[in-house]
């Protein structure tokens, strides 16, 4: 192997080290594993070029340095996203509002490891990406690199530029929104889940009375269909209209079964053993303030992928 080609192994080696963070920052700036996962290579392309990509030893922070540029490529994304969606709805829909629930991180009930799923529900709830969605892709690199990696503003501010002030002030719009919309969330996995499997035994009987009383007044439910053109993806709110479209899910309740999302149980739908739901849960207090439900046929299929390989 000649010199380029050893330090090509070298710059790869080196990479490889930082992956797992920056697959970490991808993830929470797009709230998309497959996004995630081509803004990461994105981000090795430009390091390994000849031109447009430092060498390893030019960089004296490569970490520090990859995750800007991560940063920089997942707020381009975010911004294409957000003009590719304002393009793609029309005024009655936006009036209506859009919903679109992040991906989560699948994993099978009776093979998680119940150590690493408390980590991962510590570091990255479902909910908490359903708020990042809310912040302007400005917003959210300022919250997710400074609150969440430690970031300094002052190397943020090039990213999005804008003055370090600015930056701060971006981070801070954002970190006042997602603390007044993420509910703190049960951390006990056991508490959750026996709510959860309370929630899928009262969908089963059909029991309105039971559901009811598992949630809370001022519950939120986002529905997630993948096509906000038809009405279908929605956003229901308080305890009995919850409980209604839950018995509409009666159909398939005798096919849900135990997974874990993002760390904390949720439910995914079955029947005849292809997925047609993916439902996670906020546990307060005992009692469920927000159910988010994928039912994107499409996305379930990529999403569901884990437990049909378990």
């Amino acid at each position: 192997m000649n010199e380029n080609g050893s330090a090509q192994v070298a710059l790869a080696a080196r990479f490889e080290e930082h992956r797992p963070r920056l697959n970490a920052v991808a993830y929470r700036m797009l709230g998309s594993l497959s996004e995630s996962e081509d803004a990461v290579q994105e981000a090795w392309f430009r390091l390994s070029r000849t031109e447009g990509g430092p060498a390893a030893g030019e960089v004296r922070n490569l970490g520090g340095w990859l995750t800007t540029v991560v940063g920089r490529i997942c707020l381009d994304l975010l911004r294409s996203r957000q003009s590719r969606r304002e393009d793609s709805l029309d005024a009655s829909v936006r009036a209506f509002g859009e919903t679109h629930i992040p991906d989560p991180v699948v994993t099978r009930a009776d093979t998680a490891d119940p150590e690493a799923e408390v980590l991962l529900a510590d570091s990255v709830g479902l909910a908490l990406l359903v708020v990042l969605e809310t912040l302007t892709p400005a917003e959210r690199l300022a919250f997710v690199l400074h609150d969440m990696f430690a970031v300094p503003f002052e190397e943020i501010a090039p990213v999005v530029e804008r003055s370090a002030a600015t930056t701060r002030q971006l981070a801070s719009r954002a970190r006042r929104r997602v603390q007044g919309s993420t509910p703190a969330a049960e951390t006990d996995v056991a508490k959750q889940r026996e709510v959860v499997e309370a929630w899928m035994a009262a969908t089963r009987a059909g029991d309105f009375d039971a559901l009811l009383e598992l949630l809370d007044p001022d519950v939120v439910l986002r529905a997630d269909t993948g096509e906000l053109s038809s009405g279908l993806s929605k956003v229901v709110r308080g305890a009995a209209e919850v409980a209604g479209q839950a018995a509409m899910f009666a159909r398939v309740a005798a096919d849900q079964h135990l997974v874990f999302l993002n760390g904390m149980p949720g439910l995914v739908a079955l029947p005849g053993g292809e997925a047609v739901s993916l439902g996670s849960f906020t546990v307060v207090d005992g009692r469920i303030v927000e159910i988010n439900i994928i039912a994107d046929r499409e996305r379930l299929q990529v999403l569901t992928r884990p437990l049909r390989e378990a």
